[in-house]
């Protein structure tokens, strides 16, 4: 065991312009997504386990980051939006996105051409593609569909009758949320509930999925699984083609924290996102982050080889629960704790800023989504050097034990990953000098977190660590 000495060249600095943060290019190649086991497993991710999630980025800028930032940091895939096409809500609003109107791949964020262009750079740039798979329902507002599409009737948008949907068992929004038959057969919000037990409505939606692995797409987020029984998600899940090198479909389900259904009844079809790694990350940043030496234990949280962990989503950055970008640097710092512990595959969320809660993205007269500008509008959390930063390290310890978790005072911590890996954070607004334990081998280091500007020596248990004030230094084997 050593001690830390931090012998020279510039701190982590406490802001960083993200739309600068391009340029920056990890030697960290980020291998193929793994292969789904059997039905009664998790899925499971290979080595380079991050997952981009850029929320409501049109496929041009999908593109455009697989090529210039993910691909080169060693991301291992990018969740993009729904690329059905929708309502076009006359306001704009962001959530028209969930209200499908038909299954083509013609809508807000591009063409169909543009989605396959998309999946082909992120392909070549060793980037899996997820999308967000919205199955359960259609579109409860009519209207007119970015495409085109004329829907007058909720329940009979051009790929469903009505005898295709749950109207004639419960016609009305779930009220009892503690009902799991309500919950299940009635309407989210109003949106028309398909009857996903139906083997026609099973063979629709796996056509619709199957259609977007044809061209490229690697897994799925399967949106209100919840509302959705899992014996029928298994079964839709089970209609999956296998993906273009060969495997299954990596599929993940969001089922939102409640009484009924839980979470655990979903591990057969996929993995299901953690809400309570998020609200354990809130509760430790604005408080003393020295309580995450239990992380991932109690608090409601699922096992890491069942889940998706996040810091925060489109929902929970609106709602509240989670910290969001406007917390600045203290969420950065949630974010890189997550990516620096060895639970489930992380997800990384960059989205858009907003005022209202329905605030539409950066759009066209038309409502079509714009190219993504970090400098205007847009908060590109992927590209902050101390996120990439963390992917490459991520990549490095690979599978390496967290142990000698260590808090010397309030709001500081330290832990190694295995004898490959070190990361200490400050959470406080002052400069901290302290001493750290770490298994790394006596020899130099530099900090993965600032470009390499910064110097650490590991030598013999006789030092200390200086931490600018909300930062972090991580180290590992592949940089001294």
């Amino acid at each position: 065991m050593h001690r830390l000495v931090l012998r020279a060249g510039a701190p982590l600095a406490a802001g960083v312009a993200l739309a600068t943060a391009v340029a920056l290019a990890l030697a960290s190649a980020a291998p193929e997504t793994g292969p789904r086991p059997a039905a009664t497993e998790p899925a499971a991710l290979a080595d380079g386990d991050v997952i981009a999630n850029l929320w409501s980025w049109n496929w041009r800028s999908v593109a455009a980051e697989c090529t210039d930032v993910l691909g080169p940091a060693g991301y291992g895939a990018v969740w993009v939006a729904p690329p059905a096409e929708s309502l076009a809500h006359p306001d704009g609003y962001w959530w028209d996105i969930y209200q499908t109107y038909s299954y083509t791949l013609n809508g807000r964020f591009g063409t169909e051409a543009d989605f396959a262009a998309m999946t082909r750079a992120c392909a070549d740039a060793g980037v899996d593609v997820y999308t967000d798979a919205v199955i359960n329902h259609t579109a409860a507002v009519t209207g007119t569909g970015y495409a085109g599409t004329q829907v007058g009737d909720k329940y009979a948008p051009p790929m469903y009758t009505r005898a295709d949907y749950n109207v004639d068992v419960c016609d009305r929004t779930i009220s009892n949320w503690n009902d799991r038959w309500e919950v299940q057969n009635c309407e989210l919000l109003g949106l028309p509930d398909l009857k996903t037990g139906s083997p026609e409505v099973r063979a629709e939606i796996a056509g619709y999925l199957n259609a977007q692995i044809a061209l490229g797409v690697s897994g799925f987020r399967v949106d209100a699984a919840k509302h959705i029984p899992a014996e029928d998600l298994a079964a839709i899940v089970g209609l999956l083609d296998p993906t273009a090198d060969g495997s299954d479909p990596f599929v993940f389900h969001e089922v939102f924290p409640g009484a009924v259904p839980t979470p655990d009844e979903y591990f057969g079809s996929g993995r299901v996102l953690d809400f309570a790694v998020g609200d354990q990350l809130k509760a430790a940043f604005q408080g003393d982050i020295a309580r995450l030496a239990d992380f991932g234990t109690g608090g409601g949280t699922l096992p890491a080889g069942n889940s998706v962990s996040f810091v925060t989503n489109h929902d929970t950055e609106r709602d509240g629960r989670h910290l969001t970008y406007r917390d600045g640097d203290t969420a950065v710092l949630a974010n890189v704790f997550q990516l620096g512990w060895d639970g489930a595959p992380p997800t990384v969320y960059a989205g858009f800023e907003f005022q209202g809660r329905d605030d539409s993205p950066p759009a066209d007269a038309d409502g079509l989504v714009t190219d993504t500008d970090c400098a205007a509008g847009w908060y590109c959390l992927d590209r902050d050097p101390r996120i990439t930063g963390m992917v490459g390290w991520r990549n490095a310890v690979g599978d390496a034990d967290v142990h000698d978790f260590q808090s010397p005072q309030a709001n500081v911590i330290g832990f190694s990953r295995g004898d490959v890996g070190f990361l200490a954070v400050n959470n406080t607004t002052n400069e901290v000098t302290t001493g750290f334990t770490t298994s790394l081998p006596d020899g130099d280091y530099c900090n993965a977190l600032d470009d390499c500007a910064t110097t650490v020596t590991v030598s013999g248990g006789e030092a200390t660590l200086t931490l600018p004030a909300r930062s972090a230094v991580a180290l590992h084997m592949s940089a001294n």
